[in-house]
């Protein structure tokens, strides 16, 4: 099955996660959504199947740091604009592995949905 790792390459998480990937000899790729943004269709399908609730990172220093009115009244529409806008905005890591979706990192979790 092959295996796509979002994230940002500084974020400890990220980093984390990779560490844990590469402990368990599974094969990936890295996706830098910093660099390489993340296309609309993949983030609304990561909504449909995750929830934005989960996906958007409001404890991030990039979500803090928005004005008030842009943080009121979220939806799924409106997060979907932020996390485009501004991909760091989107809870790291992402992991893409056939079927699976993974958001955040929790090995135990990985461990469990990965097998």
């Amino acid at each position: 099955m092959a295996m796509i790792l979002y994230g940002i390459p500084n974020c400890d998480t990220v980093k984390k996660a990779r560490v844990w990937m590469e402990g368990q000899a599974r094969p990936y790729a890295f996706h830098d959504y910093k660099k390489a943004g993340v296309e609309e269709g993949r983030l609304r399908g990561w909504v449909e199947r995750a929830g934005w609730e989960k996906l958007l990172n409001r404890a991030g220093t990039t979500f803090r740091k928005l004005p008030e009115a842009d943080k009121a009244d979220l939806d799924s529409d409106k997060a979907v604009a932020l996390m485009l806008a501004q991909p760091s905005m989107i809870k790291r890591p992402v992991l893409e592995a056939g079927e699976v979706l993974l958001v955040g990192f929790k090995p135990e979790e990985w461990n469990a949905a990965l097998g």
